[in-house]
């Protein structure tokens, strides 16, 4: 028997309605199936009655096996229950506009290993991030978006999630509100990142409202998407102090680092099946 099979590795991620016995039953099929447990995390939320585990595993056993061995489990329970391959990468669409800041943040990571995904597109409704997809040899996808062309782009964002095995979808500051359908569609598949004035400063120029406003915090939030704009399940947040001797100029430099941050956090969370949905939140086992 080879090194690398003995060491291949699982993560399970479940949910389900909390009662006693869970985690007894768990690490039982567990060891039926030959696995070690390397680390184990649960959280039982009292506000929706919801169990949480996430659980690594190595084993030499097949991911079919596991499967066979987790099944009755997960039935006996009313299990939500997932079966990865521990640091498997998740095929990843990068969506932006113009700001190339998150994008780029992203890309990077990627690239030096840092974050667990495979981006096989870039999709944006501009051309102005068309050379920064070609420097790291990406396809890039160009849709314009009208609001007479809005349903037939989204179909052809359909067809390039669907041809390009697409797990999830990221909106690297992509400034278009996607339809209520198609965010359903990406219900926990679609990541969002946007400043942290909500509601205080909408529309444009949200640094500089809160640099005439005297702000002593900047940050950024990014979600799930869901129809509510920018109200979906919160991941990862982030915030850095300011004074009145920073400029508006600076809020914005600023708010750019704490949003390539605070979305790359979410995704590698995402990534790494550590965020589980709890209704309008979120259970993050980081």
């Amino acid at each position: 028997m080879t090194e690398d099979l003995l060491n291949d590795s699982y993560v399970v991620t479940l949910s389900c309605p909390d009662r006693p016995g869970i985690v007894h039953a768990v690490a039982g099929a567990l060891l039926l199936a030959g696995c070690n447990i390397t680390d184990s995390q649960q959280y039982g939320s009292q506000a929706t009655g919801t169990f949480f585990m996430r659980v690594e595993a190595t084993t030499t056993a097949s991911q079919a096996e596991l499967h066979t061995s987790l099944d009755p489990v997960a039935r006996a329970f009313d299990m939500q229950l997932t079966l990865n391959p521990a640091g498997r990468r998740v095929r990843t669409l990068l969506m932006a506009s113009k700001s190339a800041h998150c994008l780029n943040d992203l890309l990077f990571l990627q690239r030096s290993g840092t974050l667990p995904i495979e981006i096989p597109a870039i999709v944006s409704n501009h051309r102005d991030l068309q050379g920064l997809a070609e420097f790291y040899g990406i396809p890039f996808h160009h849709i314009p978006v009208t609001p007479e062309t809005k349903v037939d782009a989204e179909d052809a964002l359909r067809a390039i999630m669907a041809e390009n095995d697409v797990e999830l979808t990221v909106l690297a500051r992509y400034m278009q509100v996607l339809s209520d359908s198609l965010c359903t569609e990406l219900t926990g598949k679609a990541i969002n990142i946007h400043h942290s004035f909500l509601p205080s400063f909408k529309g444009a120029k949200p640094y500089h409202q809160a640099h005439a406003r005297g702000v002593k915090l900047i940050g950024a939030t990014a979600h799930y998407v869901t129809a509510a704009l920018d109200e979906g399940p919160i991941i990862e947040q982030e915030v850095i102090r300011v004074d009145h001797r920073r400029t508006a100029e600076q809020f914005v430099q600023m708010g750019r680092d704490v949003e390539g941050r605070t979305l790359a956090q979410a995704v590698q969370w995402h990534a790494e099946h550590r965020v589980l949905l709890d209704g309008n939140r979120t259970v993050v086992f980081n």
